[in-house]
Formats: C-alpha cells, sequence, structure tokens
C-alpha cells in the first residue's frame, strides 16, 4: 500500500498518516485497518446492522452464539431473518421454512419478537442521533448519516467518528453493524454491503467508476427483478453498458427511471440525508354500523379504503412494498395481515388484489366491525409498478387511476366510480 495513504485502525479507532508496515495497528495489534487516500474527506455513510434479527437472539441467549439460527414461524411459515451460519448452509431471507430446515436441519429456530427488535433499533438510532443530527431511517436496522462538518465536535474525521459509533453499538447494545463510506447515498448504501459481517468499506470519487463498471445491472440501488431482466434482455447486463447509453435514450426505453438509471451509472446520486422526512405507514380504517359477515360487502367497504391510502401515497411521493390488512370482530378481537408485494406500489387497484388475496381466507362466518388497509416499508416512486414483459397490467392500472383522478379534480370526488363501489341488489 502507498505511503502516503492515510490509515484508521477499525478496532481502537487509532489513526495514520500512512498505512502501518506490517498492516497491524501499532496500537491495539489489530489487522483490521482500513486505507484508502480519501479517508478523510468523505462523508455520506449508510449502516446496516448485520444479521440483526438472530443478531439480537443471539445477544440475548449466549447457548446460540455458535449454532445457525433462524428467526421465523413454523414449518409453513417463511424465514424472517437468519444468522450467518445458517448463511453458509443456503439459508436466506423469505425461503420458505421447511426448505430453510432441509438445507439446514440442525438449526435453532426462534419466533420473531418484534416488539424487542423494535427497541434495539430505536436505541441504536438514538446512538446515531447522537452522533449526528442528520440520520435518515430506511428500517428497523439500518440508515443514512451524514456528517459533514462534524470534524471539530468529535475530534477527528467522520471516518474517525463512525468507527467509533459503531464501537458503541457494539459494546454496549451487543450487535455488529457494517459501514459503507463514499460521496453520496447510492454508493455509501453499495458500500455498506461489500465487507459483511463488522465491515467497513469506502467508496471514492477517484475510483468510482472503475468500479461501477463490471457491477451488474442488478447491484443498482431500486432495480428489482423486473426492472433488471428488462435491461439484461436488451443487452445492458453491466453498469459500463447502461453507462454507455445516451441518457435520452435510457428514458425513451424505460421511461423517468432512464435518468436515474443514467445518473446512478455515472456515480451521480443529488439525493441528501433527510432527517424524520418519511412517514413509517400510512394507513386508513373503517367502523361499521352493523357487523358485516360476506366477502362482496367486506370488499365493497375495502376499496374506497385503497383508493384513499393510494392517494396519500402519491401526494407524500412514497411507494409502499408492505401491505397490511386489519379486521376487528364483533368481540374486539383485531385481526391482521401483511403482505410484502412483488415491487412497491402506489396503486389503489394492486392493493386492492393484494387485500383481497388477504381478505378472502378470513371471510368463514366470522362478524366483523372493522376493516383497515395500510402500508408500510416505502420505496423511492420511481421504482413503483413498472411494467414487465409479461404482465403489462400495472401500466393499465396506472392509466385507469390516473384518469379517474383528472376527473375529480376537476369535477370532484364523486365523478366518477368504479363498479364495486356499488353493491348488488
Amino acid at each position: 500500500m502507498p505511503s502516503s495513504i492515510s490509515s484508521l485502525c477499525r478496532e481502537c479507532g487509532a489513526h495514520f498518516d500512512a498505512a502501518p508496515k506490517d498492516e497491524r495497528c501499532s496500537v491495539c495489534a489489530s489487522p483490521r485497518i482500513i486505507s484508502h487516500d480519501e479517508l478523510d474527506s468523505l462523508s455520506i455513510a449508510h449502516i446496516d446492522c448485520d444479521a440483526f434479527f438472530a443478531s439480537v437472539e443471539k445477544r440475548d441467549n449466549p447457548e446460540l452464539q455458535n449454532k445457525p439460527v433462524i428467526v421465523g414461524g413454523g414449518k409453513r411459515g417463511v424465514v424472517a431473518a437468519c444468522c450467518y451460519i445458517a448463511r453458509t448452509k443456503g439459508v436466506h431471507s423469505a425461503m420458505p421454512m421447511y426448505r430453510a430446515l432441509k438445507a439446514c436441519p440442525d438449526a435453532v429456530v426462534v419466533r420473531p419478537s418484534r416488539n424487542k427488535y423494535s427497541e434495539v433499533g430505536r436505541q441504536i438510532k438514538d446512538f446515531m442521533r447522537d452522533t449526528t443530527p442528520l440520520v435518515e431511517s430506511l428500517s428497523i436496522d439500518e440508515a443514512f448519516l451524514d456528517l459533514s462538518g462534524t470534524e471539530k465536535l468529535h475530534g477527528g474525521s467522520p471516518a474517525a467518528t463512525l468507527v467509533k459509533l459503531i464501537k458503541r453499538i457494539e459494546d454496549e447494545i451487543g450487535v455488529t453493524a457494517s459501514v459503507g463510506l463514499s460521496y453520496n447515498k447510492f454508493l455509501a448504501k453499495t458500500a455498506s454491503d461489500l465487507d459483511k459481517p463488522r465491515g467497513f468499506a469506502i467508496i471514492g470519487k477517484a475510483e468510482a467508476l472503475d468500479f461501477l463498471g463490471p457491477r451488474p445491472v442488478g447491484s443498482i440501488w431500486g432495480v428489482g427483478n423486473s426492472l433488471r431482466g428488462k435491461l439484461e434482455r436488451d443487452g445492458l447486463r453491466t453498469i459500463s453498458q447502461l453507462r454507455e447509453m445516451p441518457e435520452d435514450e435510457l428514458i425513451k426505453r424505460y421511461g423517468v427511471i432512464g435518468k436515474r438509471l443514467s445518473r446512478l451509472s455515472h456515480g451521480i446520486d443529488s439525493r441528501i440525508v433527510e432527517p424524520g422526512s418519511k412517514a413509517k405507514s400510512i394507513s386508513t380504517e373503517t367502523t361499521f354500523s352493523d357487523d358485516i359477515r360476506d366477502l362482496e360487502t367486506l370488499l365493497h367497504r375495502l376499496w374506497p379504503l385503497c383508493e384513499k391510502v393510494a392517494k396519500q401515497l402519491r401526494n407524500k411521493n412514497l411507494a409502499a412494498r408492505t401491505l397490511t390488512l386489519k379486521l376487528k370482530t364483533s368481540g374486539f378481537r383485531s385481526l391482521t395481515r401483511s403482505r410484502t408485494l412483488a415491487q412497491p406500489t402506489q396503486l389503489a387497484e394492486v392493493m386492492y388484489q393484494e387485500a383481497k388475496v388477504l381478505l378472502e381466507p378470513e371471510v368463514n362466518g366470522t362478524p366483523y366491525r372493522l376493516i383497515g388497509i395500510g402500508t408500510s416499508q416505502f420505496a423511492d416512486p420511481e421504482f413503483a409498478d413498472q411494467a414487465d414483459l409479461l404482465d403489462n397490467s400495472a401500466a393499465t392500472f396506472a392509466k385507469v387511476e390516473g384518469a379517474m383522478e383528472s376527473v375529480r379534480e376537476k369535477f370532484g370526488g364523486p365523478a366518477i366510480q368504479k363498479g364495486r363501489t356499488l353493491l348488488k341488489d
């Protein structure tokens, strides 16, 4: 390593103006050294906890430390999370539980404890906000941080401050996390996945284009399976191939997301870290004057709720990845059913059809006094409701709902309705 490159010990935070000769920290002898020529000038970070749910469970039960752990439901459920030992056996999130146990029969299965995970996540976010007010939460265990201008406050570069923060999380909370450091959000998030667990990866301005070039288009944040497949069918398999395509051609082919693809392929991401700028969930519900038992009437009440939530999503410039159906029985027992969507959505029709799938098994003669619909796990709307080669229904739904919204803006809310708003005699 060139001697002019600044170095930092990930274990104790010691800073060196040159890379240690034996590649070990002269203070604590750790081999965990970060060396980079932009180490002291980058300030946008993405922190992501390592196998968060499983790590919390191992923290609370030391007997699980060296065992494969799966957090999830019964044999008919799916994997909510798993530790790195289980991952080496081929287990991954969202895998059906029966397949996970077949791949890793000696795994210890732990039921999820959402309240506990939420509390630990809140503690971690508090530590982040102690470090900088510019913290943008992405999920229970990950966030962007902007540490610009914190050098005097913390007595060191953003990189050094991040090392202290991660050590504090490990020492005081008992879980580990990985850091990605760069000059924008896209590359910071990309970097945080490069060196897990307990990683600290850096992507600087000088190396960004060379680093991105050979990577697959599917590695771009927000490119799901549908868009990735379309790009690959068009001969765009790597980010360098994407970069060679003129921006106006990408927009022509893929719509508004083409502009983002062009910018990201060049390492350009102008989004700022926005603390507390986005809602965690958007939902609405209605209580019936008389209990309802039949599916048709429940669906009749469900549709306007989907329209209301879709409008709120559009107004807030959000798209939802997760849909939750809420029911309350005549005996005041609450029931919720959730579904992760294949891609984020802003469309009432998509929410209605997905909620219908959740509702149908619950209509068994039980009298219900309330129904509600909720959305969460938000994404950028540019990635929502993308057309698919085999299924273009989302585009049709979008055109219909766009036309209906235009009519309503001109003539008022009741001016146009779908037929399902009318109950049959």
